[in-house]
């Protein structure tokens, strides 16, 4: 099954699986986090259930002038042990979908240049690279 995470609970029982892909995020500051980014910039969290979450993603949809409508997956991540059942696959296929039904013009994510395993399950998705994308830290 796959579903939106809307209650306080559902949120929460994706933290083990969103661990894995963002594990500087400590158990009691998921929640609020989810809660604020979703508040602040639409984010929301959808999760895949076989007895138990296998693997979750975080998106929300937005606009730019360059492209417009655009749903764009921030996380994505299927639970250690169960990565290449198929389970990251049909969420990503889903959120394909969501954004679809949204009418969106584009699904977009930004992938860490050292997660070649993930580049590799994203180009066998069909997605094209065709950005560079810059950071600045501001904060040692």
């Amino acid at each position: 099954m796959i579903a939106v995470a809307k209650t306080d609970d559902e949120i929460q029982n994706c933290y083990a699986v969103m661990a894995e892909l963002r594990p500087h995020i400590k158990p009691d500051e998921f929640l609020p986090q989810v809660k604020r980014q979703a508040e602040n910039s639409g984010y929301q969290l959808v999760y895949l259930t076989d007895s138990e979450v296998k693997a979750v993603g975080g998106f929300r949809i937005s606009e730019w002038l360059s492209g417009g409508k655009y749903l764009e997956i921030e996380d994505l991540v299927a639970k250690s042990g169960d990565r290449s059942k198929g389970y990251g696959g049909a969420l990503f296929d889903w959120l394909i979908e969501h954004a679809k039904e949204n009418n969106c013009h584009q699904v977009k994510l930004v992938s860490h240049v050292k997660r070649f395993g993930a580049h590799r399950f994203y180009l066998q998705k069909r997605m094209d690279i065709e950005a560079h994308y810059f950071s600045l830290n501001l904060k040692s």
